[in-house]
Parts: C-alpha cells; sequence; structure tokens
C-alpha cells in the first residue's frame, strides 16, 4: 500500500499550505473534478524527455491525481517558469524508471510500496 491517506490528510492541511508560500517546490495547479475549484500540489516534478513524471505517493485514488485524469491538463510553476501539461496518464514504476534512469530523482523507500506514477506532456 502506498503511503496512508491519514497523511495525506495532513499533508495537504499542514504542509502543502507551507511549501506553496516557501516557493521553493514545483506546484502542480489542478481543477477539482466536482468542484471546480483550483487547487495547488507542491510536488516532486521530474522531467523527462517531452514532460514530467510525478511520484504518486498516495495512490492513484489521491484527488490531485483524478482531478488532472478527468480535467486531461494541469500547470506546473517549476523554476519560476508556468508550463501547461496535457495527456495525464497512470504509468507503471518499471515504465517510469525506465524514463527516470538518467535523472536525479530518487526511488521512494520500499516499505511504501508506490506503485503508480502520472506522466504528463508539455503542451
Amino acid at each position: 500500500m502506498p503511503v496512508p491517506r491519514w497523511m495525506a490528510h495532513v499533508n495537504k492541511r499542514v504542509f502543502n499550505p507551507r511549501e506553496i508560500r516557501k516557493g521553493e517546490r514545483p506546484v502542480l495547479t489542478h481543477v477539482g473534478r466536482s468542484s471546480g475549484t483550483t487547487y495547488q500540489t507542491p510536488l516532486d516534478a521530474h522531467a523527462v524527455d517531452g514532460g514530467y513524471i510525478f511520484i504518486v505517493n498516495y495512490g492513484p485514488n489521491s484527488d490531485w491525481v483524478q482531478n488532472i485524469l478527468a480535467a486531461g491538463t494541469a500547470s506546473l510553476k517549476v523554476e519560476g517558469q508556468q508550463l501547461e501539461l496535457t495527456n495525464p496518464r497512470l504509468i507503471a514504476k518499471d515504465e517510469a524508471w525506465g524514463q527516470l534512469a538518467s535523472t536525479s530523482a530518487k526511488e521512494p523507500a520500499g516499505f511504501l510500496k508506490v506503485t503508480d506514477f502520472l506522466r504528463m506532456d508539455t503542451a
């Protein structure tokens, strides 16, 4: 199982707002699939050929993942640039690490059992 859901709730309410205010991490902006509300989620964005890969620490049913899959688009603020991302799709661990092998990305700890990754293309 990925990271426990209760930790996602703590991050969403406590740590994520702090990270966004600090402005040091990439921030993914997406629209709620039911509410239409705009959300910002700080994540590690790993650049790969033609796009980015995001590690889905809390599983594929996480709100941010489901929102992006439903909308088909999101924007990413990384290193002062605002990028539009399209074509979201979940990919398996082997495919993700095949693309991430030449980057500085570190694989999540084995006990987290992360198996899903979100791949998006730059528009």
